[in-house]
């Protein structure tokens, strides 16, 4: 996937990793720039200091990707701004809830959120790709999706769910002419990472658990990653590379892997 002339699409895009691979895709010379957010006012000015640089390369928009109307929405309206869709980058997020007590308005937040925005998204835009024999699906996951968080059961549970829908449409489409690629950073300073629990937030022993297990990078760092990895067609972006080397651990040894966790957590409550 080169980003040149391309119509790229980001949700959760009003801050954060969002923000930046938005700024980043119109510095590659994406041809739009669409940037959606449930916050419309941070959307938009986002949209606009983008377009400050690249005159008329991006849009900002109020989504909502738990709805599959927004979603529709969206993708109709990139399309009549710029044109077909080519990269759609899935990467609003929210960390909620603790463990299985959790309520379950909480966990369908983070199911529709971080796992069925994904599914809504692809329905939509998997026919017409198949079509036109191309197109890039990113999902934003976390580290957390090949490893665990301690501290947020639904946060652990959704993310991997994420990565499982990403490994699944790469096999059943990957050639066919669509590409995927999941990413997977640890910590980022983002509002996820310093809020508290709630909508957006994680609590502050999960905090804590990615804070301490490596560095904290920027967003922009995270996006230039990922534009690498677009470049390279890979499809697990790691800003992180260390969470390949946990990942290997964890399937060579899961019961070591457990201990170990279990001694981290200890050391964090």
């Amino acid at each position: 996937m080169e980003l040149a002339d391309k119509v790229c699409v980001v949700t959760g895009g009003a801050s954060g990793i969002g923000r930046a691979l938005a700024e980043r895709f119109a510095d590659e010379g994406a041809a739009g720039v669409v940037v959606a957010d449930r916050d419309e006012v941070g959307a938009l000015r986002v949209a606009a200091e983008v377009n400050a640089r690249h005159p008329g390369r991006a849009w900002g928009t109020a989504c909502d990707v738990a709805s599959a109307e927004d979603n529709a929405l969206l993708i109709d309206r990139a399309t009549a701004a710029f044109g077909p869709v080519d990269l759609f980058c899935a990467n609003a997020g929210v960390g909620v809830g603790t463990d299985e007590q959790t309520d379950d308005d909480l966990w369908d937040l983070a199911f529709d959120v971080n796992v069925r925005a994904h599914v809504h998204a692809a329905r939509l835009l998997v026919p017409e790709w198949l079509e036109r024999g191309e197109g890039w699906f990113l999902s934003t996951a976390s580290a957390a999706g090949l490893l665990t968080q301690i501290g947020s059961a639904p946060y652990a549970v959704t993310k991997h769910a994420a990565v499982a829908f990403a490994e699944w449409l790469s096999v059943t489409y990957g050639d066919r002419g669509i590409g995927v690629s999941c990413l997977c950073p640890m910590g980022v300073d983002t509002r996820m990472l310093h809020g508290s629990i709630g909508v957006g937030g994680v609590t502050e022993v999960a905090a804590r658990a990615v804070t301490t297990a490596g560095d904290v990078l920027t967003p922009e760092a995270v996006a230039g990653v990922v534009v690498e990895a677009l470049a390279d067609g890979r499809f697990l972006v790691l800003p992180h590379p260390e969470v390949a080397t946990f990942a290997q651990r964890r399937a060579q040894d899961p019961d070591r892997w457990l201990a170990g966790m279990r001694r981290l957590q200890a050391q964090l409550v």
